[in-house]
């Protein structure tokens, strides 16, 4: 019997996932569950056939260069692929998969929580209860923003954006949307098209964001964008850290130019953003978009089905 193909898993993905990858591959699994540097990447790339990484692994032009020839393969536990210079790999050789459909309610999930958290102030309440101050109540107390009923701009209409659209339409929320291409019209749902931010911006009582970091969107929600949304708005980013200029949000929380706040990630990931921290009208997570036990074993298995399809000579179903 020929031998397995190595794979390393370079952070500790679900228990299914590592049972199904001793399967049919010889597994290096990261017991440490740590971030490798990029000296780390290199030297395991001469060890191995394939990689399964997460957006914590960077794959920049200079790690890609010093990649041992071994690799054949980066299965990506993830459906961002910022973290990876696609470029240089494809000039290496070196095939690029993700995981997209398979996490896309658990994130919308994740948007709702911190949109209605941030607008019916979340944080403070649960100060308020927790120290034991609460210790007075009257009409004016702790006053929120209504989501229902509301115009929803979600920039970024993929697979989380539709998903995160269809459960806002149970608060009868009214979708506006900005995308590269406009949806098919069975796919609409009646949300109405915008084909510039500038005219979508406009009608964000609440801003989803839900497309990939790029270049192009690097800070695409800045000073002057931020200018563009209605007064009292309330902002949610579940996608990447990189499309806010944090220090811009913050001047607009401080103005009221924004409300509130719901954010997953940020540009400095892990830690996030300390200065965030003063302002109890935003809501913040770590970066937990997909952590439900069903999508994370379904990202491993998804990533699992294209090393397989890789290594049996087939076209992987999500190579990029």
């Amino acid at each position: 019997m020929a031998d397995k193909p190595v794979l390393w898993l370079p952070r500790r993905v679900s228990d299914a996932t590592v049972a199904r990858a001793r399967e049919n591959y010889e597994v290096i699994l990261n017991e440490a569950d740590d971030v490798s540097t990029a000296d780390e990447i290199v030297a395991m790339s001469a060890r191995v056939d394939a990689m399964m990484p997460c957006h914590s692994e960077i794959f920049s032009e200079d790690v890609v260069g010093r990649l041992d020839p071994r690799l054949k393969i980066l299965a990506n536990h993830s459906v961002g692929v910022d973290h990876c210079d696609l470029a240089a790999l494809r000039a290496r050789g070196i095939a690029v998969t993700n995981t997209p459909d398979v996490l896309s309610d658990a994130t919308a999930e994740i948007a709702m929580l911190l949109m209605l958290g941030a607008a019916r102030r979340a944080v403070e309440g649960d100060r308020i209860v927790r120290s034991g101050a609460w210790d007075f109540w009257s009409p004016s107390f702790m006053v929120g923003k209504q989501v229902s009923g509301a115009r929803l701009a979600i920039v970024g209409m993929g697979r989380v954006g539709q998903a995160f659209a269809k459960k806002a339409r149970g608060f009868d929320m009214e979708i506006h949307y900005y995308n590269r291409q406009r949806l098919a019209e069975d796919k609409e749902f009646g949300a109405t098209y915008h084909n510039s931010l500038e005219s979508l911006l406009p009608k964000g009582d609440f801003l989803s964001l839900h497309c990939p970091a790029t270049p192009e969107t690097k800070n695409l929600l800045n000073a002057e964008t931020l200018r563009l949304l209605p007064e009292g708005c309330v902002i949610v980013n579940t996608a990447r850290g990189a499309l806010v200029d944090e220090a811009a949000l913050i001047a607009a929380l401080r103005s009221g130019q924004v409300a509130a706040a719901g954010l997953d990630c940020f540009v400095k990931e892990p830690g996030g953003n300390p200065a965030f921290a003063e302002f109890e009208n935003v809501f913040m997570l770590p970066h937990i978009g997909s952590a439900t036990v069903r999508t994370r074993d379904a990202m491993g298995f998804r990533a699992l089905d294209n090393l397989d399809a890789f290594f049996a000579g087939r076209t992987p179903k999500d190579l990029l």
